[in-house]
Formats: C-alpha cells, sequence, structure tokens
C-alpha cells in the first residue's frame, strides 16, 4: 500500500469530493442552496452572529456572505438589526419561519449524512475523527 504524502492527499480529496457531493445533493433537496444552509446552521446552533462572523465560520467570502444573506431575507428567514456593540455592523437572526425550516433540513441532513457515514463502526469513526484532527493540525502548524 502506498503510503505517501501525495497518494493520502489524493485518498483524502477523493473521500472529501464524494462526501461533499452526498452533502451537496442532501442539502439541494431540501430546496436550498449548500450556502444558504450553512448560514442557516450557523445561526439555529450558534445564534444572532454578525454578517463578518457568519461568513469566517462558513467559509464565505464578504460578497458571498451579503448575497447568501440578502437571499434568505426576501425569503423571509432571516432578518438583520443593528449591532448593539457595534453600530457599524449588522447582527443576523433566524425569523419564526427560519427556525422551522432549517429545523427540518437540518434533521434531514443529519439522518442523510448518518447514512452516508454508516459503514464504519463507531470505532473507526472515533479513529477517523482523530487521525482526521491530527494531519489537520499538523498542516496548519506547517504554514
Amino acid at each position: 500500500m502506498d503510503t505517501s504524502g501525495i497518494h493520502t492527499w489524493l485518498v483524502l480529496w477523493k473521500a472529501y469530493d464524494a462526501c461533499h457531493v452526498k452533502a451537496e445533493r442532501s442539502i439541494e433537496s431540501l430546496g436550498i442552496c449548500y450556502s444558504d444552509f450553512a448560514v442557516l446552521e450557523c445561526l439555529f446552533h450558534r445564534g444572532p452572529q454578525t454578517i463578518n462572523a457568519i461568513g469566517a465560520r462558513v467559509s464565505l467570502t464578504s460578497g458571498s456572505i451579503t448575497t447568501a444573506v440578502d437571499r434568505l431575507e426576501r425569503r423571509g428567514f432571516v432578518e438583520r438589526h443593528n449591532s448593539d456593540e457595534d453600530r457599524r455592523a449588522k447582527v443576523v437572526s433566524l425569523t419564526k419561519e427560519g427556525k422551522k425550516v432549517i429545523q427540518v433540513a437540518f434533521e434531514k441532513h443529519q439522518v442523510d449524512m448518518e447514512r452516508m457515514a454508516e459503514s464504519l463502526s463507531i470505532s473507526e469513526r472515533q479513529t477517523l475523527l482523530k487521525l482526521l484532527k491530527k494531519l489537520g493540525k499538523a498542516a496548519a502548524a506547517s504554514d
């Protein structure tokens, strides 16, 4: 078995691509795009956030996060209001409709992702998570 760094990267890349396709299909079946789901999920689990904080958490550029929030606001899923701490910042929060939508969407997505990972035992998942975190930390530290 090839255990070189380049082969490790290629296997990781192919696995990520396959899992990402599954995740996108799961989300798109709900009638929302991947970036909108990421924003809604962030607000659902972390509460109201500034636009910049959401963008950083879900890896969207300034322009992309603004576009996503605009789209979600038009659909009535989020609302913006002024920040109490910083008059220049806008805080985004879920509306009642947005909470309903993301709760249903997240539950379905969670089932789909569990189905995707069911080929691994709990022990294998624990090992995989431990190794991926170790690899990620090492990669980040080598910059």
